[in-house]
C-alpha cells in the first residue's frame, strides 16, 4: 500500500473518531438528568460547588472587625423573650427603625421642634448651615458605630446625615425645653408621651452616637447668652426617673461620666463603687445567689442601703459582735418601664465586649435572690424591693424573666466576694442547724406556738420525773440498786422480794 493511501486512511479514522466523541459530548449535554450516569453527574456537581465557593470567596466584601461599633441590634434569643422591650413604641431615633410606617406620626413632632429651632424670625436664631456641615463631616464616623447592616450603606450618606440632624436636634430641643419649663401647657409633648418617650429613647436600637448629639448641642447653645447646663446633666435629669432618682444630687460628679450613647451614659452612673482594698475587683463567682427565704432561715439579716449609694453597691459582712451576718442592698424600684431599661443594658453588655458585665451580674443576683412571691414579700417588707405591679407573683416572674435566654458571666463578677462569702456561711454547721430548726419548727407563727407548747409540756414532764426520782433516792440508801434489778427479774418465780421496801409491822410497833 502506497504512502498516500495510508495517509488517507489514517485521516479518515481520526476524523470519524473525533466525530463520535463530539456526538457523545453533545448527547451528554442534551440528555436529561435521569439518562446521565451517576459518575458523570457527580463530576459535574463537584465542579459546580467548588466554583461557587471560589466565586463567593473572591467577590464577597466581608467587613473587618472594628472596635468602633457600640450601637447593636439586639440578639434574636433575647428579643424573643420580650420583643416590645427592644423596639420603640412611638418614636424612631437612628437608622435601625428609621422609616417604619408605625412610627411616622412622631416625624411631624420632630419637624415642629426643628422648625421652632431654626425659625428665621427669632432674634438670636440658630444658623442651619453649620449644623448641616457638621453632620456631613461626622457621617462616616457615626455610621461606623452601627452594625454591618448600617455600615454597608442601606441609607445614602445624604439621607444618613439628614436623619442625624433631625433626630439630634429633636433630642437637644426636648432636653432644653424640659429643663426650662415647669408646666406643659405650651409644649408639643403631651403628658402621656413623656414616660413612653423616656422608655423609647433609652433603648439600645434607638440611639445616636453621643458625639453627634454633643456637636449639635455645642453649635445650638453657642448662639445663646443664657447659662445652659451640660448635655450630660440634661440627659441624666431626663432619664433619672427610670430608677426613681428624682434629683441630680443623688450621684456625685455626674457630669464627669462618659458613654458611647445615652444608654451607656446612664449605665455608667449606676455602676458599682469598687473599694480600693477589694482585689481582684472582678473574679470568678463559684455559686449562684441563695434565695431570700433560705438566707432568712440561716439568720442573715437583710437591710436596705441608704439612698445616696449607687444601685449596684451590694455588701455582705458581719454584724453585732460578729455573731450575725448582714446583707445590705440598695432599694430597687421595678415596673415594666424599668424592666425595659435593665433589658437593654443587659443586651448592651452582651454585645459590647469593651465593658464589664456588672448589670448582668446584678440582675442574676436578684434572679437568685427571688424564687417565689414569698421572696418578693420579704424584700418588700425589708424596704429593698418596691413595685407597682398587680401582685408579688407577677414581680417574681418579671425579675426571673429578665435573665431568660442569657448566660451569666461567672468569670467576671463584681459580686464574687459577697456571693461566695454568703454561700460559705450558709454551709457552716451553725447556719445549717439553725436553718433546719427554723424550717421545721418555726416556719410560721402557728408552728412556732405549737413548738413552744410542746417544749413547755416536755419541761413539765421532766420536772415531774425529777420529783419522782428524788422521792425514791431515800430507799436507795438502805438497799443497793442492783438488788432492785434482781428482784424485778426473780419476783415472778419467788413470789416475794428479797429486799424490804418499807418498815415492817414489828418496827412500826416498836416505834410506837
Amino acid at each position: 500500500m502506497s504512502s498516500g493511501n495510508l495517509s488517507r486512511l489514517l485521516l479518515q479514522k481520526i476524523t470519524s473518531s473525533c466525530s463520535r466523541r463530539k456526538l457523545h459530548f453533545v448527547a451528554i449535554r442534551k440528555a436529561p438528568a435521569d439518562d446521565i450516569s451517576p459518575s458523570a453527574s457527580h463530576t459535574i456537581h463537584t465542579s459546580n460547588w467548588r466554583a461557587s465557593v471560589k466565586e463567593k470567596l473572591e467577590n464577597d466584601n466581608i467587613p473587618g472587625e472594628t472596635n468602633s461599633v457600640c450601637i447593636y441590634k439586639v440578639p434574636p434569643n433575647m428579643r424573643w423573650v420580650e420583643k416590645k422591650a427592644y423596639e420603640p413604641s412611638i418614636i424612631s431615633i437612628g437608622p435601625y427603625h428609621h422609616g417604619e410606617q408605625r412610627l411616622q406620626v412622631m416625624e411631624d413632632l420632630k419637624w415642629r421642634y426643628f422648625h421652632r429651632l431654626f425659625n428665621p424670625e427669632q432674634q438670636h436664631g440658630v444658623k442651619l448651615e453649620p449644623l448641616m456641615d457638621a453632620m456631613e463631616k461626622l457621617e462616616e464616623k457615626a455610621r461606623s458605630c452601627y452594625s454591618d447592616e448600617v455600615r454597608l450603606r442601606p441609607l445614602s450618606p445624604e439621607r444618613f446625615a439628614k436623619m442625624m440632624l433631625i433626630d439630634g436636634c429633636f433630642i437637644v430641643e426636648l432636653f432644653r425645653e424640659l429643663q426650662q419649663k415647669q408646666n406643659w401647657e405650651s409644649s408639643f409633648i403631651k403628658r402621656w408621651m413623656l414616660p413612653t418617650l423616656r422608655r423609647d429613647l433609652i433603648m439600645l436600637e434607638n440611639q445616636l452616637p453621643l458625639f453627634v448629639i454633643c456637636e449639635l448641642f455645642k453649635l445650638i447653645t453657642s448662639t445663646t447668652t443664657e447659662t445652659t447646663p451640660s448635655l450630660q446633666k440634661l440627659a441624666l435629669g431626663f432619664f433619672n426617673p427610670l430608677l426613681q432618682r428624682d434629683h441630680l444630687g443623688i450621684q456625685k460628679n455626674q457630669e464627669e461620666v462618659e458613654g458611647k450613647h445615652f444608654l451607656d451614659l446612664f449605665r455608667s452612673t449606676i455602676l458599682p463603687t469598687i473599694p480600693a482594698d477589694k482585689y481582684p475587683a472582678r473574679d470568678k463567682q463559684k455559686h449562684m445567689m441563695r434565695s431570700i427565704s433560705e438566707l432568712k432561715e440561716v439568720g442573715v439579716k437583710i437591710t436596705a442601703a441608704k439612698n445616696d449609694c449607687r444601685p449596684l453597691d451590694i455588701s455582705f459582712g458581719k454584724w453585732k459582735l460578729n455573731m450575725v451576718r448582714k446583707l445590705t442592698i440598695p432599694p430597687l424600684y421595678i415596673d415594666d418601664h424599668r424592666a425595659t431599661l435593665f433589658r437593654n443594658m443587659l443586651a448592651f453588655e452582651k454585645c459590647h465586649r469593651l465593658c464589664h458585665p456588672d448589670v448582668t451580674t446584678y440582675l442574676f443576683f436578684f434572679d437568685g435572690l427571688i424564687n417565689s412571691a414569698k421572696d418578693v414579700a420579704l424584700l418588700h417588707y425589708k424596704g429593698v424591693l418596691h413595685h407597682s405591679l398587680g401582685n408579688n407573683r407577677e414581680v417574681a416572674k418579671l425579675i426571673n424573666n429578665l435573665c431568660k435566654e442569657v448566660v451569666p458571666d461567672m468569670d467576671e463578677s463584681y459580686l464574687h466576694m459577697e456571693v461566695n462569702k454568703t454561700n460559705s456561711y450558709f454551709n457552716t454547721w451553725y447556719a445549717r442547724t439553725r436553718a433546719e430548726i427554723v424550717h421545721h419548727y418555726l416556719s410560721s407563727w402557728v408552728v412556732g406556738i405549737s413548738t413552744i407548747c410542746a417544749i413547755f409540756a416536755l419541761y413539765l414532764t421532766l420536772i415531774q420525773t425529777a420529783s419522782g426520782v428524788a422521792s425514791a433516792l431515800d430507799r436507795l440508801h438502805d438497799n443497793h440498786f442492783c438488788s432492785y434489778i434482781r428482784d424485778s427479774i426473780l419476783l415472778p418465780f419467788s413470789g416475794k422480794p428479797s429486799t424490804s421496801n418499807g418498815p415492817t409491822a414489828g418496827e412500826d410497833e416498836s416505834k410506837v
